[in-house]
């Protein structure tokens, strides 16, 4: 008999870094509106916003835990309190955003994993939570 498969190790969720490509566009296109008045050089806080929450926002995944980590702050949740995940409403069901209902109903959000990550999510859960291409078969 074969061994059941190894979980993956780990699995991250970001934010696509063609983000920071756009943000840094939007850099240059605003600089002439930038430099027009006093003050109006603060507009560059937005695409440097953008820039921020693109690097530092992401869902880790391991055998053990899911991490969420947000622009500030961040939260570390064991897979024993996870009851099931919970696609949000969109009108594309493909990019439908997903959370995880937590044991006490509570929800958490998590950031930069959409419904075409789910089996790897499963994958790496190790069973706890179904994937949801062997289900559907």
């Amino acid at each position: 008999m074969s061994a059941p498969p190894e979980p993956p190790p780990r699995a991250v969720f970001r934010v696509s870094p063609l983000v920071v490509l756009v943000a840094l566009t939007l850099a240059v296109c605003v600089t002439p509106v930038a430099w027009a008045a006093p003050y109006l050089w603060l507009i560059y806080l937005i695409p440097i916003g953008i820039i921020v929450w693109t690097l530092r926002v992401r869902t880790t995944a391991d055998p053990e835990m899911v991490t969420v980590r947000k622009i500030v702050g961040g939260r570390r949740v064991p897979w024993g309190e996870i009851a099931k995940v919970r696609l949000g409403r969109a009108r594309n069901p493909a990019s439908a955003r997903v959370s995880a209902v937590l044991a006490d109903g509570s929800e958490l959000a998590l950031p930069a994993v959409h419904v075409r990550d789910l089996p790897r999510l499963a994958a790496v859960s190790g069973g706890r939570l179904p994937d949801p291409a062997a289900t559907a078969e």
